[in-house]
């Protein structure tokens, strides 16, 4: 297990990269579960794909590859809620498929819960000593909406209102209620390389002109500008045409500016990338030390303004990002390369990235 400190300048004209074996070392990948991805958040989706009925259970596996950790959404009337999907008898698995529930059986020795995760009943089980205690509930993790979306977290080290708070400042005034998930504008890609090292491009537009040509044709390079907080970062991309952009509401901190994206990320491994027509949803999702799972899901507001915008560009500007990450990822192992420096006025939010890395893992 590696045992090095890593340390990142607050000052960027001074401060240099994460080290390249930084993103080699399988010691760091592993710990990163318990330092980095335990506690924060992840966005697992929206309640009308996941909670579409009343007393309906929905089984789900937190960052499966990496986390694996099984949980099930329940829906009660009114009450959604988060719970530990293994049996607190043996083990098993609760709730395998989804479905309409009166209560939560196990299948194995019929252990049975409410659909608060309370135990409530198991035969054989009168002689048994102080029992029920409270361990033989089902745990309850943390579950916060945002509009139609829904996250969760393990042990967040973050209050949930930190992360909503800033996205309702820049995108509160959307009708976030009215986006409807689409699943063929959705999808999936493997990629060869860190999931770090994704992020790291996410989160910057320095690269737009050299890498996504026609990108760049509709964005205004020259303004795109990065707003810094506490868990996460804003890029905005202002308008470079005649594209569609938002009509920002009087109050807004960019009422009269042409903007045509935002894009927001969200540590570590969430991205809500907002355009006129809805927004995509992207989880970077860690498989191994050499591969990431990348998925994009779509949300569509207004069909009318996809096809004018940076949607329909969305596959050839990801399959250009997998170029340029894969090829960072194999240029790390040379053996004379070993750390970077920033561009202070371009790569503000991959400064503030490695920051937040380097103090977590630090602790290993």
């Amino acid at each position: 297990m590696s045992s090095e400190k890593y340390f990142v300048d607050a000052d960027i004209t001074k401060a240099e990269t994460l080290p390249a074996p930084f993103y080699h070392d399988a010691g760091v990948f592993e710990r990163m579960k318990e330092e980095v991805f335990v506690k924060s958040w992840q966005w697992i989706g929206d309640q009308a794909t996941l909670l579409p009925l009343d007393s309906y259970a929905h089984p789900i596996e937190l960052l499966e590859n990496y986390l694996n950790e099984p949980l099930v959404l329940v829906r009660d009337g009114d009450q959604l809620r988060c719970l530990s999907n293994v049996c607190t008898h043996r083990g098993n698995i609760v709730v395998h498929d989804p479905g309409k529930f009166k209560t939560l059986s196990c299948l194995y020795h019929g252990r049975r819960f409410g659909l608060d995760g309370s135990y409530q009943h198991m035969s054989e089980f009168k002689e048994t000593k102080n029992f029920p205690r409270d361990c033989d509930h089902l745990h309850s993790f943390q579950l916060k909406e945002w509009g139609p979306f829904l996250f969760t977290g393990l042990e967040p080290e973050v209050d949930f209102s930190v992360i909503k708070n800033f996205l309702d400042k820049w995108v509160g005034f959307l009708p976030l209620k009215e986006f409807k998930y689409d699943a063929s504008k959705s999808r999936d890609y493997l990629v060869n390389c860190h999931w770090a090292l994704y992020c790291d491009n996410y989160l910057e537009g320095f690269h737009i002109p050299f890498v996504h040509p026609e990108l760049n044709s509709v964005l205004d390079y020259n303004s795109y500008d990065s707003v810094l907080f506490e868990y996460g970062t804003l890029q905005i991309g202002f308008a470079g045409g005649a594209e569609e952009t938002y009509t920002l509401p009087p109050g807004h901190p960019l009422y009269g500016k042409e903007v045509a994206a935002f894009y927001f990320w969200i540590f570590p491994n969430t991205t809500f990338s907002f355009y006129p027509w809805g927004v995509s949803v992207n989880q970077v999702k860690p498989v191994a030390l050499n591969r990431t799972k990348v998925t994009f899901r779509n949300y569509i507001y207004d069909e009318d303004k996809y096809g004018s915008t940076a949607g329909p560009l969305m596959d050839k500007v990801e399959r250009e990002d997998e170029f340029v990450v894969e090829g960072v990822y194999k240029g790390l192992r040379s053996r004379y390369y070993k750390t970077g420096r920033f561009s202070p006025t371009r790569e503000q939010g991959v400064h503030h990235f490695h920051r937040m890395l380097a103090a977590r893992c630090s602790k290993i």
